[in-house]
């Protein structure tokens, strides 16, 4: 098919490095052109944005699906549901906690299988590091796995089982060889265990409560510890890392100073930490839990001039989901309660909400939420920018609206969040993936999200 299928025409079109009036050419699911607002053929679809911002659909490669195993806490229908609502385009699913973990190329074909005739946008999927199973590298690697994943810390889950450095050593030069970087949650265990806050060793009535107790218990050492020591590792062995939902600003000059040298490493952080502040939690309020922890103000601060100088990359959603229950907000207790945060289908208003008080710009904000995790990701080809031969993924939104969050907004299978009540800038009008709508103001189309599976030797 030589014509246009599809013209996709706005005011405020968000290339890279630059806004401008613009017509979107699609044909056959991607970008033909991109053209002046008034070269419009005759003989295609139109759909107008007005003075509404068009922009590439989202890219998050922190979430949390659960399914198979877990599918009570999350599954693929109802988060790429949140997904599409969100402006995301296109998700890469963690190798936890599904059951099983996505830890060998027999688990993957499982993980795969659970995903049929139920995605709304594209999916991919990391592989896991864990102690034992250097052997499955390739094979995962082999199987389209875009990266894999470690936990330097207990990962709340015992299907996936944390590594130590002498693991990291038996599994990084051969994450080098294959070319594939490896992405760590970045908590060491010693200076947890050393502040002496355990959930054995509070009292459920009194300090499990209060938030600060919880923060006490996963001191901003833990991150500085860890990120070092994978940096160091990451020099020996040249092996690329990306360190996720970092929170310590203690750790940013270190990251800077990485960075400035050489080092093969990229960082993302989370909107919830960049939206809250401790000094803000209400005691028992658990459903603020998510690990590493929420810190201060001044800590928020410098994560935002991290973003602003290129230190952080990135801003991923680390949507963690779990059932209710789970988060114990009756008992109010932080230090027993899972510890999570849900925010796929709310990553743009949050961010756009505090971007524009903080004076960053739009292309700034795609940068960050679309062209940076595709990069990481290896889609950067097809996803991540409006430009000629990428995917046709593309939201438009309107920046000025604001909404509250209300749990009957929600798409994800549970709909506690701290987020609740918070009233944001930014809504999500028209999700297309491909050129396909498939979400529009509440309505949803069915299922068309492909699995994104990297190419053997790309």
């Amino acid at each position: 098919m030589n014509q246009t299928d599809l013209v996709i025409r706005g005011r405020r079109v968000v290339l890279p490095g630059e806004v401008v009036p613009a017509s979107v050419h699609i044909r056959d699911g991607h970008i033909a052109k991109v053209a002046a607002f008034d070269e419009i053929p005759t003989d295609c679809e139109k759909v107008e944005a007005g003075n509404a911002f068009v922009m590439p659909g989202l890219v998050d490669t922190h979430v949390h699906v659960n399914e198979p195993g877990r599918t009570e806490w999350e599954g693929f229908a109802t988060a790429t549901r949140a997904a599409a609502a969100g402006g995301v385009t296109t998700i890469v699913d963690m190798p936890l906690n599904s059951i099983p973990a996505t830890t060998s190329a027999e688990n993957l074909k499982a993980k795969l299988a659970a995903t049929h005739d139920k995605l709304h946008v594209d999916v991919g999927f990391w592989g896991g590091v864990v102690p034992g199973n250097t052997d499955e590298f390739s094979k995962l690697w082999h199987a389209g796995v875009v990266g894999f994943k470690c936990f330097l810390i207990h990962s709340g889950v015992d299907e996936f089982p944390n590594v130590n450095e002498s693991h990291l050593r038996e599994a990084m030069p051969e994450l080098a060889r294959l070319g594939a970087t490896l992405i760590v949650h970045a908590e060491l265990p010693g200076p947890i265990e050393n502040t002496g806050c355990s959930p054995s060793e509070t009292d459920a009535d009194s300090s499990s409560r209060a938030y600060q107790t919880f923060l006490n218990s996963r001191p901003r050492e833990a991150e500085n510890q860890a990120v070092s020591l994978m940096i160091r590792l990451s020099r020996e062995t040249g092996c690329s890392i990306h360190i996720v939902h970092h929170s310590s600003a203690d750790a940013l000059g270190i990251l800077r100073e990485a960075k400035a040298a050489g080092a093969k490493l990229t960082v993302e952080t989370c909107p919830h930490y960049l939206h809250f502040a401790a000094e803000d939690i209400p005691d028992g309020a658990t459903e603020f839990k998510c690990c590493p922890p929420i810190r201060e103000r001044e800590n928020r601060e410098q994560l935002w001039q991290a973003l602003g100088d290129g230190t952080i990359d990135m801003v991923v959603s680390d949507h963690s989901p779990c059932p209710p229950a789970m988060k114990m907000r009756e008992q109010g207790d932080f230090m027993k309660a899972w510890g999570g945060i849900s925010s796929l289908q709310l990553r743009l208003p949050i961010m756009w909400t505090e971007a524009r008080a903080r004076g960053f710009t739009i292309t700034q904000l795609a940068d960050w939420l679309c062209k940076a995790p595709a990069r990481q990701a290896g889609l950067a080809q097809k996803k991540g920018s409006i430009s000629a031969g990428g995917d046709a993924d593309i939201v438009i939104w309107n920046p000025d609206r604001e909404f509250q969050v209300f749990p009957e907004l929600i798409h994800h299978r549970h709909k506690l969040t701290p987020y609740a009540g918070e009233v944001l800038r930014g809504v999500v009008e028209k999700t297309f993936l491909r050129g396909q709508m498939v979400y529009d103001g509440g309505e949803f189309a069915e299922p068309r999200g492909q699995l994104l599976l990297r190419k053997t030797g790309g």
